[in-house]
């Protein structure tokens, strides 16, 4: 029943003749639950809980100002329904903030069963559709409530005017255990003036940097604006204090921290905005986006609108780039294929046996490009650093660009003229000389058939390393470093035998030994990895003569 401003409203969403009952008061009767497509994901929308009788009770004026107005949602969602659930709230005039908490329930699984867990979101009355501008804010399963108003906002939401209409909290339950999920969402509406807009602070596109030079930036890194736990000046200060020139900023599915990061940029620190997008069927970066411009991740690979929001990435200037093809997280394995991507990212955090495979993966990728003369894949590695002690530029890019700028960090990222390194204490050179040319990282050299190339890499920083040089045939050289980590690898070659090259450092094995030079033994074959440069190319320009 209704009393004292608060509502009960329940419903069970998976019930084909499902209903929402509302108490007496409320604006909306029975009615069928609508099942929406988005354009994308499977999702369902409820009946609205309505605050239409707050301002009834006051003849018709806007309640007084301070006046809160509470309604409460219940339900149940079986395992295996739906993406999304959508909870419509009738929101009158004269509001000045939103509240929103949410719970669920959590039963014991079976070892090896997915438990209960669900996201929360919500959309303003500009509707809810696929990309739509009525986002409002998103913060995973982070946060069980947050607050909007047209001055502040919860971390991960967006400031603005509540304005009157059909707002939606949006729950998404990625995993359902099999007994099921039981819901409950409290929306609570503070009436008043809606107070001074919020100013956001965007950091500006250019720092600055050094001219045509390389550049190092960790593109995969989170704050408390999504599921991180660092505040967005200690992610700067921790992107300093590891020797960064740049970093991303990728909270996931939401903009919200864009507009804070102009108080932390500097003339040594650009920061770029970003998005990591959480897709059902796997994870990918936006970089470089417009300050404020969010992308949207509610579909999965058989809705076949990945393309669309890749599309307005790169309108915008921005790159898109694949994350963690192998995490092995619920719904983060990489399932779009490589058509729409500009980059891909190979490494992230402390080296794995996921990292190996990705590697391994793009590899083939660059084989595949070369024999169909298609474009190519420059690989990325980055943190997805979160909290400590997850080390900001473990790993991070060495980009060469025309200067410290987002547009020629993103255009030296695309053309893949940059190499990955564990730390700013590992340098490295790598280049392919022949016949009076010389190609460097991400460009072509092209050379007779015959002709010999010298391909050279100059390091420094990886004590007792191994340096593996890798052409479209395999690993063709290895040889490893001294004490002082410090070295120079030549190794010979043609462009009738190697069609690209490039070059991997890695750290000694577990065991102190270098690594095996063949794909014969087991498990990891070679240490942790230290540096991965993209390639160099090489093209014949005339037919071999014998």
């Amino acid at each position: 029943m209704c009393r004292d401003g608060h509502c009960e409203h329940h419903a069970d969403p998976l019930t084909p003749d499902a209903v929402g009952d509302h108490e007496p008061g409320a604006a909306v009767g029975r009615r069928r639950l609508l099942t929406v497509g988005l354009g994308g994901a499977a999702a369902l929308t409820l009946p609205p809980a309505s605050f239409a009788q707050a301002a009834d009770d006051f003849s018709g004026a806007a309640p007084p100002a301070g006046r809160e107005v509470t309604r409460t949602i219940t339900g149940f969602l079986e395992t295996g329904a739906v993406d999304f659930v959508h909870l419509p709230v009738e929101v009158p005039p004269g509001v000045q903030k939103i509240a929103v908490s949410y719970s669920y329930d959590k039963p014991a699984v079976p070892p090896g069963t997915p438990g209960n867990s669900c996201d929360i979101g919500v959309f303003d009355e500009r509707g809810i559709a696929l990309g739509s501008r009525g986002f409002r804010g998103w913060s995973g399963g982070f946060r069980s409530s947050f607050e909007i108003s047209n001055s502040d906002a919860t971390p991960g939401y967006l400031p603005g005017p509540v304005n009157p209409g059909t707002w939606h909290v949006v729950l998404g339950p990625y995993q359902v255990a099999p007994q099921g999920m039981h819901y409950r969402v409290q929306t609570t509406l503070t009436y008043g003036e809606s107070g001074p807009a919020h100013v956001n602070h965007y950091p500006p596109q250019r720092a600055e940097g050094r001219g045509r030079d390389w550049y190092r930036g960790d593109c995969h890194l989170h704050t408390v604006h999504s599921d991180g736990k660092r505040l967005p000046g200690e992610v700067a200060a921790g992107a300093r204090a590891a020797g960064l020139d740049f970093i991303v900023s990728t909270d996931h599915n939401t903009p919200a921290s864009h507009g804070v990061w102009g108080e932390y940029a500097g003339p040594d620190l650009l920061i770029v905005p970003g998005e990591e997008v959480t897709t059902r069927n796997g994870h990918w970066l936006a970089l470089g986006l417009p300050p404020g411009e969010w992308i949207d991740w509610r579909y999965r690979s058989r809705d076949d609108v990945f393309k669309r929001f890749a599309r307005q990435v790169r309108r915008g200037g921005g790159l898109v780039v694949p994350a963690h093809m192998y995490c092995a997280y619920v719904a983060s394995q990489w399932k779009f294929g490589f058509d729409d991507a500009d980059a891909t990212e190979v490494w992230t955090g402390p080296w794995t046996y996921d990292d190996e495979h990705a590697v391994s993966t793009w590899d083939q990728k660059l084989g595949e490009a070369v024999r169909t003369g298609t474009r190519w894949l420059p690989a990325m590695g980055n943190s997805d650093a979160h909290s400590d002690p997850q080390v900001i530029g473990l790993p991070h890019n060495v980009v060469r660009a025309d200067g410290l700028a987002t547009d020629a960090i993103m255009e030296g990222i695309r053309a893949g003229h940059s190499w990955i390194a564990e730390s700013a204490s590992v340098t490295l050179d790598f280049t392919a000389t022949g016949n009076g040319g010389q190609a460097g990282i991400g460009e072509t050299l092209k050379v007779p058939a015959d002709a010999p190339v010298d391909v050279r890499l100059d390091v420094r920083g990886v004590p007792h390393g191994t340096v593996r040089v890798i052409t479209d045939e395999g690993q063709m050289h290895q040889e490893s470093l001294d004490a002082s980590g410090t070295g120079t690898v030549m190794w010979r070659t043609t462009a009738s035998l190697a069609s690209y090259v490039r070059a991997e450092v890695r750290h000694p094995m577990a065991d102190g030994s270098p690594g095996q030079g063949n794909t014969m033994g087991e498990a990891l074959l070679f240490g942790p990895m230290a540096a991965l440069t993209n390639p160099v190319f090489l093209t014949a320009t005339t037919a071999s003569h014998s």
